[in-house]
């Protein structure tokens, strides 16, 4: 702001150190004010992961892995494309949102969802919400929520799919995290227990070996074996999904996602001393005209509501709270971490995002737009894109876009949406500034697609087991079918995966063979999705305080929920009634059935049938977005009426917590544990993992008569 003030150039650098204080004291006092004050997290209350241990789904994991696996779960598309998507508005709204929603409403939402199903046995959102709220508004939560998940988890898996597809280099080395991931699960579980030390060590230098093998393998006579058509990837994605939704969470899924975490932090923390080092200037507008005439190329609308839908991950989202209410809580050892899982591991993803709008914006703009704006709208040539460009106002010629394509060895860059090549191209720019110059452009572009793609791979194995917790519960509450609910009787557990995966899978390989329909048909309502069900988690959130006797608490997850339900239920009205074709889905439908019924082509149909199948997705579109924020407003009524109920008479309503039981369990609160908590440790013969000390005593006993 005092550069902006003074007329100066903006450094990126402002960027990293704006956003790194703002989260350190976020952490340090609100963070804290709510675990102990809003929440009182209690060290003496036993965990599920303690209680219901089976070593499938309920494990108590030490607090660093779980961190990586929590961060992991968590960090899907969002962080990475949106921030990009929403830089055709300027660098500051989105920067601002970034950090300010992930202070008082993102990671406030990841950290109490976290605590209120921890204490609840590890349930889903929905089945909490059908508990405390009611039969209604439980039901319509709980068909919002199943019906969100399968969207977030299609589109997640079709933006791996279109990274990795033709690409032996990102398949090798996504590929080769599995057995990776296996070996250090078994390596923690029976060779040596405990010794996260050594298995991150042993981890990271394999990540790194397979990495830097994936370039070898692209250039030798591998490389067909790794080169997957994306028809192809889609099998191997549903096979994965499933088998990472059965096997136990200390086998694949947690070392797995803790293995990428280090991947991903260190990517990002490279990136941010690469942008302290060679600062960079922001060459995009802090405002653009497009964030008030709401014409951008890139997406249209205006900078209110829709920058905050189209940023999503980077500040609030509610696929953090079925992470939270899935297989996080069936892990946690203490209440007391859910402070340094829960809001820590949402600070981190902003941090995702803040590096990755400004990756963005220290691009020259006409480069920007020409990789982000659709061919009907700057045309498919170098000439047409860099005119229509430069009519913006953002100068632009055609050897500029021959040049930056030429430097990552692609064909073009012309239209190439989604984000995640921008992304690339921006972290690209920085790092071979630091490291191998212009000869390297090539290699942390390629790098920067690899990561994007295994960043999105972590959070569809973690959402997908979320997804078959969520179908259990729902399945269970039905008379006659309560077994399926039980995690233990593998049948149920395998039948349920199998429905998760195959319905997010039948809509993937839709998409993935019919590029007009299918998944597609689902990227316009992706942001409104999400931000709903962020939406619904803070109401149960707000709700919950309120039952517990805490109302006048209840303002630290009110104040996001009332914001996120307004931003969001007005960008659903106007996607679905908006008489833009541009931005409203019944207007589109109309434009386009017109120009069928006059028999005239459309710009984005090349004949009829694309004419009607865009007539097809707009009103598919539009019912999904009606039916989805019509089920989130029953469940908003409903958890109104026991708010009131529970103002006015306390004790007619009743939290459905798991009655309290001692914990004998002893593990630090945070990352770093204090000194108490190390003399604590060590008094019980404890490693700094924590543990239960009968059952390290017997663990240790082995070795002590070896």
């Amino acid at each position: 702001m005092l550069a902006l003030s003074r007329g100066e150039d903006v450094s990126a650098a402002w960027m990293v150190a704006a956003a790194l204080g703002s989260y350190a004291i976020a952490y340090r006092f609100y963070a804290r004010y709510i675990a102990t004050r809003v929440l009182r997290t209690d060290h003496t209350r036993a965990t599920p992961a303690e209680r219901l241990a089976d070593g499938l789904d309920y494990h108590p994991t030490d607090r660093r892995v779980l961190l990586g696996h929590h961060f992991a779960g968590i960090s899907g598309a969002g962080p990475l494309v949106g921030p990009v998507l929403a830089a055709q508005m300027g660098y500051l709204p989105g920067t601002i949102w970034i950090i300010v929603g992930v202070i008082f409403a993102g990671a406030v939402q990841d950290m109490v969802v976290l605590f209120f199903s921890t204490r609840r046995d590890g349930k889903s959102l929905g089945q909490i919400a059908r508990e405390e709220i009611g039969p209604v508004g439980g039901t319509a939560a709980v068909l919002a929520i199943f019906a969100i998940m399968i969207i977030l988890l299609a589109v997640l898996a079709l933006v791996v799919v279109n990274a990795l597809a033709e690409s032996p280099w990102g398949a090798f080395s996504v590929g080769m995290t599995i057995p990776i991931a296996l070996f250090m699960g078994i390596y923690l579980r029976f060779l040596r227990p405990g010794r996260v030390a050594e298995v991150t060590v042993i981890g990271i230098a394999l990540l790194l070996f397979v990495i830097a093998a994936g370039r070898w393998v692209a250039n030798s006579s591998w490389a067909e074996a790794f080169t997957l058509d994306p028809s192809t990837l889609v099998i191997w994605l549903v096979l994965y999904g499933f088998a990472a939704s059965v096997v136990p969470v200390w086998l694949l899924l947690v070392p797995r996602d803790y293995l990428s975490t280090f991947m991903k932090i260190g990517t990002i923390a490279l990136l941010a001393v690469a942008i302290v080092v060679t600062l960079p200037g922001l060459k995009m507008e802090a405002v653009t005209d497009f964030a008030s005439n709401g014409e951008g190329p890139v997406f249209a609308g205006s900078m209110f509501p829709f920058v905050f839908i189209t940023i999503a991950c980077g500040a609030v989202s509610g696929f953090h709270a079925l992470i939270s209410s899935g297989t996080t809580p069936k892990m946690i050892q203490k209440e007391t971490q859910v402070r340094s899982i829960g809001y820590g591991a949402m600070l981190m993803e902003s941090s995702v995002a803040v590096m990755a709008i400004t990756a963005a914006c220290v691009l020259d703009p006409g480069v920007y737009f020409a990789m982000n704006a659709p061919p009907a709208v700057i045309g498919d040539t170098l000439q047409s894109a860099s005119d229509t460009i430069s009519s913006w106002g953002f100068m632009l010629t055609p050897e500029q876009l021959a040049e930056a394509a030429e430097s990552v060895e692609e064909e073009s860059l012309l239209s190439r949406t989604g984000g995640a090549p921008t992304l690339a191209l921006g972290l690209a720019g920085i790092l071979a500034d630091i490291i191998g110059g212009d000869s390297m452009m090539s290699f942390w572009y390629h790098f920067a697609i690899m990561f994007e793609a295994l960043f999105i791979l972590t959070a569809i194995d973690a959402g997908t087991r979320v997804g078959r917790f969520i179908l259990q519960d729902a399945l269970g509450s039905i008379p006659g079918l309560g077994r399926l609910r039980s995690n233990t009787w593998l049948p149920g557990v395998w039948l349920t995966s199998a429905i998760v995966v195959g319905l997010w899978g039948w809509l993937l390989w839709v998409g993935v063979n019919d590029p007009l329909g299918g998944i597609n048909t689902l990227y316009p309502i992706f942001g409104i999705s999400n931000q709903l069900l962020g939406a619904v988690a803070l109401g149960i959130c707000t709700l919950l305080l309120i039952k517990a006797g805490r109302l006048k608490y209840a303002w630290v997850t009110f104040v996001p929920f009332a914001w996120v339900s307004l931003v969001t239920l007005t960008a659903s009205w106007q996607k679905v009634f908006s008489g833009d074709p541009a931005v409203g889905f019944l207007a589109r439908r109309d434009q386009y059935q017109d120009g069928i019924d006059a028999g005239q082509l459309l710009p984005g149909a090349s004949d009829m049938d694309d004419m009607r199948t865009i007539v097809n997705n707009a009103t598919v579109d539009a019912v999904i977005s009606a039916a989805l924020a019509l089920l989130v407003l029953v469940v908003f009524a409903d958890a109104l009426r026991v708010c009131l109920k529970a103002i006015r008479n306390p004790a007619s309503v009743a939290l459905k917590e798991t009655p309290y039981q001692e914990s004998k369990m002893i593990a630090p609160a945070g990352l770093v544990a204090t000194k108490e908590e190390r003399a604590e440790l060590a008094a019980a013969g404890l490693g700094p993992g924590g543990g239960i000390p009968e059952q390290a005593a017997g663990d240790r006993a082995p070795e002590a008569r070896t």
